[in-house]
């Protein structure tokens, strides 16, 4: 290792040391409300777990697609544990990426697409993750609540589903769309950020990204969308879960601006998995959504269960399992096809 390389990595380590001792008062206010997890009744974390699963299950569907892997196992077991290595390092999103392509390669996926399958997936996920707080916005100027009847909130799921799939084909199929939300972003980036340089090729650098996300889906293109909306309405539907397991009544709107806001803070690599910028970013914005204090780090705490600490000891077992079933595969050349 090269004295700049430690130099790196020192400094990387320095920051996360850092950041764990600012956030630590957060991360305590969390975890120390385990004792009260007796509130909520032991039926609702199997419907979370569900929820995450299906959330998992789609993420592994897109990746597939973009691998064009013929196998189901060296996607899920690499997806889950370079997932579970990414959140217990610093800097883990690029950690877990390294981590996954050689674990795609050793399971017989081709180099060049595992590179570009996992471009493309990040992408779209990323993409439509950023698209969320648009179509939250509308709710938000008319006030919609989260109601008490499980069914309607259900179906809040579904419109929203339908809304990010709307959106993202229009983006698709369209370059105004892209273009319109561009512009919207450059402006509001430059007017909040005038020191720095202005942006002026963003627009066009979501085109771009767009055709690179078309290129490698090819006619799949849909189902990957639909894929990821229903990621993200999963795992947003897990949250609801946890305030819902409370009695909690928010608005449904600013809880869909807190879930956005937490799986941002997430991709921090100050910290691994975003560990303290998630929890004090969750119950804050939970406690603007109307939620009580106490409530909104109970919630919080079960939602981090089941979608971070679950699926670390998952990613372990497959970790050992991918090695077992394809240490002995040979790799593909870097140039084969899918």
């Amino acid at each position: 290792m090269t004295p700049g390389a430690i130099t790196r990595r020192a400094l990387l380590l320095a920051v996360t040391a850092l950041s764990l001792y600012l956030l630590a008062p957060a991360i305590l206010e969390v975890f120390g409300a385990f004792d009260e997890l007796d509130e909520i009744s032991p039926l609702w974390f199997p419907v979370m777990i569900a929820l995450q699963i299906g959330s998992y299950a789609c993420m592994w569907a897109i990746q597939r697609i973009a691998v064009r892997a013929d196998r189901w196992g060296p996607v899920i077991t690499s997806h889950l544990a370079s997932n579970a290595f990414g959140r217990v390092v610093p800097g883990g999103v690029a950690a877990s990426g390294a981590l996954q392509y050689a674990m795609l390669v050793r399971g017989g996926v081709p180099a060049a697409a595992a590179a570009s399958g996992m471009t493309a997936s990040s992408l779209l996920l990323f993409g439509t993750l950023l698209a969320l707080p648009l179509l939250a916005t509308p709710a938000i100027i008319g006030g919609v609540a989260v109601d008490p009847h499980l069914t309607k909130a259900a179906l809040a799921g579904v419109v929203l589903f339908i809304l990010m799939v709307g959106v993202g084909a229009a983006c698709v199929l369209s370059d105004r769309p892209l273009e319109l939300l561009g512009r919207a972003a450059q402006a509001i980036r430059n007017r909040v950020r005038p020191q720095r340089e202005p942006l002026t090729a963003l627009p066009q650098r979501l085109r771009e990204e767009r055709d690179v996300i078309l290129r490698v889906l090819g006619r799949q293109w849909w189902q990957a969308l639909l894929l990821a909306s229903g990621r993200w309405v999963l795992d947003y539907l897990t949250l609801i879960a946890a305030l819902y397991a409370l009695g909690a009544e928010p608005r449904a709107s600013l809880v869909l601006l807190a879930f956005c806001a937490a799986q941002l803070l997430g991709t921090l690599p100050l910290t691994p998995g975003g560990l303290g910028f998630v929890e004090a970013g969750l119950t804050g914005t939970l406690a603007l959504a109307g939620v009580g204090a106490s409530q909104a780090v109970l919630a919080t705490l079960a939602y981090r269960l089941v979608s971070f600490w679950l699926p670390i000891p998952a990613g372990g077992v497959t970790a050992v399992l991918h090695r077992r079933l394809y240490e002995r595969a040979p790799e593909p050349a870097s140039g084969a096809g899918g």
